[in-house]
């Protein structure tokens, strides 16, 4: 995983937090967004839309037993964040969501306007 921080200063909380990696593939029905949130459960996901802007943020699950601490660890904050502004030609009340070992999988499909679609012709 190639580890890159940003700070959170969008939410005012000075967090620094991990970006999580994340793929993006577009095809003509809309985009599919997978991003990696790896030791981050499912009730510690959060994925919301303001506006045009989709937010997905991570907490690390793992706890760390009474009286021991860590000799190394390579990632040592225990947020992920990534932001991104949405296209007006996709319609985020139609968002679906899967999480599955780690992986992050949304589907945002094209608003109805923005779907390619088929013209008849007219016979005159």
């Amino acid at each position: 995983m190639n580890t890159q921080v940003q700070k959170n200063d969008d939410n005012n909380s000075g967090r620094e937090a991990i970006r999580s990696p994340v793929d993006v593939v577009e095809d003509s029905n809309g985009i599919t967004l997978l991003a990696d949130f790896p030791g981050v459960p499912k009730d510690k996901l959060n994925i919301h839309v303001e506006g045009d802007t989709l937010i997905l943020e991570g907490e690390l699950g793992m706890a760390i037993p009474e009286g021991m601490g860590a000799v190394h660890a390579d990632v040592d904050l225990p947020n992920f964040k990534r932001i991104f502004t949405l296209s007006k030609d996709l319609d985020t009340s139609k968002i679906s969501a899967d999480f599955h070992q780690g992986v992050l999988k949304l589907r945002i499909p094209k608003a109805e306007h923005a779907q390619p679609r088929r013209i008849a012709i007219q016979s005159s």
